[in-house]
């Protein structure tokens, strides 16, 4: 009996990995729901393969039959065919549709962090109320997963994520600070979306994933490590009370971590993921993160420090940020500054229920384009 899968945000980057994944494993998964946010010519090709019983788009003119604006993302995720589901919406708007899911008993295959980073708290309720799980698609919490499991929690002494450091890891303050969007956009390992890109570049997506790994393993502040890493070979370290160090590597592909999530604890021959070669892996090389020149990774590990609706103020100035930066309005070293503002001036709130992180969302984001006039 194959498993019923909805992938959210189909068109995406996360999306089409996940579909061709799927598509190799149709004895075993099933594309029961996509949604997608406004793509709709790529949408209606992605039905014609796969022929979901549900069909939503976001925004737009929908076709024949399908849901349209955003319930349509909690439809999906919460109905009784589906089993898994893959969330790769961008941004805040894939929170309502994981807890609605994990409250339904599914397993969340997440890609969507900013989901834990503004809700940690709310999400692992959800899942202790409905049941559900989550298991994370990014590839360096992907990695952290496969070197625990098996292992007690009281093993663990700390995890090392790496970071890229994106496309200017190597750059003066100055320079990086005039960087252009194309430049920012131009990853040396990683094809993702343009907001996730930007983020790479910025390294505010690596505190995200600080903020991630601190809910999805129940870790200290103090035991989430970064270090930058060009090769993007090794995905995570993790480190025992013993001083063991296991690590797991890949080439920058994300359909691995993403067929990890699909099957996890198990394991599935797929003869479409690239296999590894040390050899043309070359060396590997790691680095300090230069919090000078990226303040925008101390920012937003300072907001998980904060806790309560400091993460979610971070998440939002930042994509209010990221979106003038891409459409011309704002330098690249902009962006931190920004940040920093809004976070210097947030009333920090208990992130005790979903109307409290909405509020200190939207506060945010006002609060980010006024600074931006």
């Amino acid at each position: 009996m194959t498993i019923g899968v909805a992938v959210l945000g189909s068109t995406g980057s996360i999306g089409t990995s996940a579909l061709k994944v799927l598509g190799r494993h149709r004895d075993r998964f099933r594309v029961a729901a996509l949604t997608a946010f406004g793509q709709r010519d790529e949408l209606e090709v992605q039905v014609a393969a796969f022929h979901p019983e549900f069909v939503g788009l976001v925004n737009g003119e929908p076709g024949s039959g399908w849901r349209a604006g955003s319930e349509c993302l909690v439809e999906a995720a919460t109905r009784p065919d589906v089993g898994i589901v893959v969330n790769g919406v961008v941004g805040a708007a894939g929170l309502e549709a994981t807890l609605a899911a994990l409250r339904a008993g599914k397993r969340v295959a997440l890609a969507n962090k900013e989901t834990l980073v503004m809700a940690g708290e709310l999400v692992q309720g959800a899942a202790r109320q409905g049941g559900g799980e989550i298991v994370a698609v990014d590839s360096e919490h992907s990695a952290i997963l496969q070197c625990v499991t098996g292992h007690r929690a009281s093993a663990l002494a700390r995890i090392i994520l790496t970071a890229s450091g994106g496309p200017f890891h190597a750059w003066e303050a100055e320079r990086v600070h005039r960087a252009t969007v194309a430049e920012a956009l131009n990853h040396p390992t990683w094809r993702m979306g343009r907001k996730i890109t930007v983020d790479s570049a910025t390294l505010a997506n690596k505190a995200l994933e600080v903020i991630e790994a601190h809910f999805l393993f129940d870790l200290a502040y103090e035991q989430v490590e970064v270090v930058v890493h060009p090769q993007s070979i090794i995905h995570s370290f993790v480190e025992f009370v013993d001083g063991s160090v296991l690590a797991q590597l890949g080439f920058p592909n994300m359909e691995l971590p993403i067929l990890y999530a699909l099957t996890h604890p198990e394991r599935l021959a797929d003869d479409g993921v690239v296999r590894f070669d040390p050899v043309a892996a070359g060396p590997l090389t790691f680095e300090p993160v230069r919090r000078d020149v990226f303040p925008a990774f101390a920012l937003g590990v300072r907001a998980g420090r904060t806790g309560g609706t400091a993460p979610a103020a971070f998440n939002a100035a930042n994509e209010v940020a990221v979106a003038a930066f891409l459409e011309g309005r704002i330098p690249f070293g902009r962006i931190a500054e920004v940040i920093e503002v809004v976070l210097d001036a947030q009333p920090v709130a208990p992130a005790d229920s979903l109307e409290a992180v909405h509020a200190a969302d939207a506060w945010a984001r006002r609060r980010a384009e006024e600074i931006m006039w």
